[in-house]
């Protein structure tokens, strides 16, 4: 299903100023399957890690340093040096670490070349509840709902009854 966030994400990507983007919504929204289809639809090599099935990388994390998170990263991924281009790391449950987004920050200082998404389950908790320093100018968000009535129409291909709607 096309969903009309892939354009924020679209856009952000392009951003020539990039900050590593917190997608934010409740459970079972597609936060995740929209951050996987968003890098096949621009041909990225999606290096994905969920910090649910990695809590090793909490060492990794809390040391503020990019480079070690990436180290750690590369090596529980397999996937190699994960700073070059067309590769786009996902930080996927990043509430199972929360020192995981404070360092973020980190990322858009010390490797801003490299775009960052995260996304949880449960990061609205961890938000609310936090006794770490928030990345404040450093991230950027965007808050993912349900699918619309309007993205379920174009999944349906009701092309008549979204024509005489959106007139």
């Amino acid at each position: 299903m096309k969903r009309l966030y892939l354009t924020s994400l679209e856009n952000w990507l392009s951003d020539a100023r990039r900050k590593p983007l917190l997608v934010r919504g409740a459970r079972q929204v597609g936060k995740s399957t929209l951050v996987r289809d968003f890098a096949a639809l621009k041909g990225l090599d999606l290096i994905e890690v969920n910090l649910e099935r990695h809590p090793s990388l909490k060492t990794a994390f809390v040391s503020m340093d990019p480079a070690l998170v990436l180290r750690e990263i590369e090596i529980v991924s397999g996937k190699g040096k994960l700073n070059q281009p067309g590769r786009l790391l996902f930080i996927d449950e990043i509430q199972e670490i929360p020192e995981a987004i404070p360092c973020l920050r980190y990322f858009y200082e010390e490797v801003p070349e490299l775009p960052v998404l995260a996304a949880g389950s449960l990061l609205e908790f961890v938000l609310r509840d936090h006794e770490f320093s928030m990345p404040v100018g450093r991230v950027e968000y965007l808050y993912m709902g349900p699918c619309s009535f309007f993205e379920y129409l174009v999944w349906a291909k009701a092309d008549t009854l979204l024509d005489f709607l959106t007139q």
